[in-house]
């Protein structure tokens, strides 16, 4: 018999204070869920949220709009636990796509005195930034409209500049800038990217941006899947017709660093950790969390399943996310005191079994050119560093090289990443080595101090040589088996 714990909102309409970019799942399940239970415990306030879609899904602002912009998310401990919450934090929802009508209205609230904050979740390649460099591409097609056009941007960067103009222009102090998007450093990321691209636009501004502008690092974590028939007709069954609903598990942990010139919510009364300096969390989450989340994805796709819970039910998976936890990712993190990273991993074993989240491969595997910089590849260097070896590591960028030929045993998939018409290319007329060191070469994912190392090398070649010619199987127990264990 599943037990359901309902949560309904009844609290009285707040005041919008913060304007958050990136309308999808994770923002609904995660920060709003904060902003939901700060309001309750307040009886309302000064944190309601504006939400917008700045490229596409039109439909789901539609559908909020509909429901008075109220949904709810299902919080899965298990699949018998579950506790259903109404989320009424959202205040707003518009959509500013690239033919969206509401860019102007985006741009005004965000220049509104009462917007203090404005938090993003854009994915990483919403910020136009080199995976390798760190550097704004100002070579990409949006950046240049932006730069060109800067008074109806089409990126966030472009609309974060538009909007601080706007303010300065007034004489309205700026808002604080939250990035909860999975990037090492994020504030400072998002940092380099709004006073890039200001500067060249306007020198005066960028240097007010730089002066007076808050870019807080932070980490976010809690799996949500994407939404599925499935899902939906799981929430049916609870009694929850919703259209806008998302589910994710129980487990929700966010650290921020604790810099609001402009105020922000009490939110370490709900479990918000806020701290002077969120980097060894971040790294911790990305290199165990994030970095095994990759593995199971490339890995676990060449295998043939379908989702994290199949892939947790295969031995020799469990052996490599172990080994790569504790062998590879454990020993190159500097974490405070009180910190224990073997517990840390077996939660996140424990995570991955929950076997009331149907987390599908390939949505873990989308972008990987823009994510595998920040949760493999910084992390190789600091292990070679160590004279350390990196074979699942190896093993994870040979198969990340196969996964992206569009082909595994299941037959053919969509490889959805930015850089997808460029692998195409690579695989129609390269194989073996020569593949490999295509790839390699590839400098907007693999930074020159890393390919330079010969050993690193050598561990991507030899890994997809036994995955190319005596396959997955054998690969993988190479990975495992490795002396360098």
């Amino acid at each position: 018999m599943r037990e359901v714990e309902r949560y309904p909102s009844t609290y009285p309409k707040p005041i919008i204070g913060i304007v958050h970019l990136g309308l999808g799942a994770f923002h609904r399940a995660h920060q709003a869920v904060y902003l939901e239970r700060t309001l309750a415990r307040h009886g309302g306030g000064e944190w309601g949220i504006c939400s917008a879609n700045i490229r596409s899904n039109r439909v789901l602002v539609d559908q909020l709009r509909a429901q008075g912009c109220r949904y709810h998310v299902a919080e899965y401990r298990d699949s018998e636990h579950v506790a259903l919450r109404e989320i009424a934090a959202l205040q707003e929802v518009l959509y500013a796509g690239e033919d969206g009508e509401d860019k102007e209205a985006l741009l005004e609230r965000m220049a509104d005195p009462a917007t203090r904050m404005v938090t993003l979740t854009v994915t990483e390649k919403g910020y136009c930034l080199s995976p390798a460099t760190g550097q704004l591409r100002v070579d990409d097609p949006n950046i240049v409209h932006d730069i060109r056009t800067p008074h109806a941007p089409r990126t966030a960067p472009g609309l974060l500049v538009e909007a601080l103009r706007r303010r300065h222009a007034r004489g309205i102090a700026p808002f604080t800038v939250l990035c909860c998007d999975n990037m090492p450093d994020n504030g400072q990321r998002t940092r380099q990217a709004v006073t890039q691209l200001a500067a060249a636009q306007d020198e005066r501004l960028a240097a007010w941006i730089s002066q007076e502008v808050a870019f807080p690092c932070s980490m976010v974590d809690r799996i949500v899947p994407a939404m599925t028939d499935a899902s939906f007709e799981t929430l049916r069954q609870l009694g929850c017709e919703d259209s806008a609903a998302v589910i994710g598990e129980a487990f929700s942990q966010w650290v921020i660093e604790d810099q609001f010139p402009q105020g922000r919510p009490d939110w370490e009364q709900e479990g918000v950790q806020m701290v002077t300096d969120v980097r060894p969390f971040e790294t911790m989450k990305l290199r165990l969390l994030n970095g095994s989340h990759s593995l199971l994805a490339y890995v676990g796709a060449l295998v043939g399943h379908t989702t994290v819970y199949d892939a947790m039910n295969d031995p020799a998976l469990v052996r490599l996310i172990r080994h790569y936890m504790k062998d590879e990712a454990m020993p190159t993190l500097e974490m405070p005191a009180g910190i224990d990273l073997n517990a840390y991993a077996d939660d996140l074993i424990a995570r991955f079994r929950n076997d009331s989240l149907q987390h599908r491969l390939h949505q873990i595997a989308m972008d990987g050119s823009q994510k595998l910089p920040q949760r493999w590849l910084s992390g190789t260097e600091a292990r070679l560093a160590q004279g350390g070896g990196i074979s699942c590591i190896a093993f994870g960028v040979a198969a990340w090289i196969e996964y992206c030929s569009g082909q595994s045993s299941q037959g053919a998939h969509e490889v959805n990443d930015p850089l997808r018409d460029t692998f195409a290319e690579l695989h129609a007329h390269r194989q073996g080595g020569a593949l490999v060191e295509a790839f390699l070469g590839l400098m907007d994912v693999f930074p020159a101090s890393l390919t330079e190392q010969e050993g690193f090398r050598q561990a991507v070649h030899q890994a997809y040589r036994v995955l190319s010619t005596q396959g997955i199987a054998a690969a993988l127990a190479e990975a495992t088996n490795n002396n360098n264990h």
